[in-house]
């Protein structure tokens, strides 16, 4: 479906991806996997930029993980009926 003149969507077209923990893609919390299905990229870069964060900041890079294991939501239960 083409967007209408002036570039804007119909109305219920417009989805913004939401940035959650993940349920699955998990080690610790999900806050990478969160981080890498929001960004769409593979959740081993995010784990490797905090791990890289931990080295050359020391422990900004563990307050920084985290707030975001407590700010960001859980990614929602998906029932099927």
């Amino acid at each position: 479906m083409q967007p209408k003149a002036g570039g804007r969507r119909p109305s219920g077209m417009d989805m913004k991806p939401r940035l959650y923990r993940s349920r699955t893609d998990r080690m610790i919390a999900g806050v990478a996997g969160g981080l890498a299905t929001y960004l769409e990229i593979d959740p081993t870069f995010v784990r490797l930029a905090f791990l890289l964060g931990l080295f050359t900041t020391g422990p900004v890079a563990v307050l920084v993980y985290l707030a975001c294991m407590f700010v960001m939501p859980r990614e929602p239960h998906i029932t099927y009926f």
